[in-house]
């Protein structure tokens, strides 16, 4: 099963310094037919304006997967990690027992990320923090939790991996997400086909029930998707 999410029927939320979307249920937004996606539980599509961002805040118990797509953001946490994360990029942080952290865009232009919640298979982790810079071409796993997991790839607490990169108009990638497994696919830039159904700019794709997915691009895309347990 292939589920096109429009990005215009996504829930939203606007302020003078944030401009957001929600895949999912979040914060003043609640659809009971959308509190995530498998193991999957927040994708919110955030833009942030320059010189402002997310004050120190709590997390526990949440695996939070931030993808920059333009910009940068800068992190600073309770651990005393610091770092700055640039479009193309991700940063993982292990909520675990507890962590206080605040992101803010020091840039002069917005910065526009996602950022993606998983609920973790280990409880109780040590809280913690990473950022890794990785190719600007092609698909790649970028974060992975799994059995096997890609070593090259930022851990997660989590039987999930996160996967990001670009396809010229044309390409082609394949996945086979797994027995007992769901996608979440978003095409932050340009268009794609999944198995033959179209697939818009930023509209949220729910892939089940599908052992081999072909996703082509109908003009040059950057493509974003987790594979959580179902």
């Amino acid at each position: 099963m292939i589920d096109v999410r429009p990005f215009e029927g996504l829930g939203a939320f606007r302020n003078e310094w944030l401009d957001a979307r929600h895949h999912f249920s979040f914060a003043a937004y609640h659809d009971p037919a959308r509190m995530g996606f498998g193991a999957l539980r927040v994708w919110n599509d955030d833009a942030i304006a320059p010189g402002t961002g997310f004050d120190p805040h709590p997390h526990r118990e949440m695996e939070i997967i931030t993808y920059v797509r333009e910009g940068a953001i800068t992190h600073r946490d309770s651990l005393g990690n610091e770092g700055r994360t640039t479009a193309g990029d991700i940063q993982v942080m292990h909520a675990g027992t507890g962590i206080v952290h605040a992101e803010y865009n020091r840039e002069t232009t917005p910065t526009r990320l996602f950022q993606i919640w998983i609920r973790p298979d280990q409880a109780r982790a040590a809280p913690g923090w990473a950022t890794r810079r990785f190719p600007r071409s092609g698909v790649a796993v970028l974060a992975d939790g799994r059995e096997g997991r890609d070593e090259s790839a930022l851990p997660l607490y989590a039987d999930a991996s996160f996967a990001a990169g670009t396809l010229g108009i044309g390409e082609t990638h394949i996945m086979t997400p797994g027995a007992g497994r769901v996608v979440y696919l978003v095409a932050s830039r340009g268009t794609l086909t999944v198995n033959g159904i179209a697939a818009p700019e930023r509209a949220g794709i729910a892939i089940s029930d599908e052992e081999r997915v072909e996703i082509a691009a109908t003009s040059a895309a950057e493509l974003v998707y987790v594979n959580v347990r179902a």
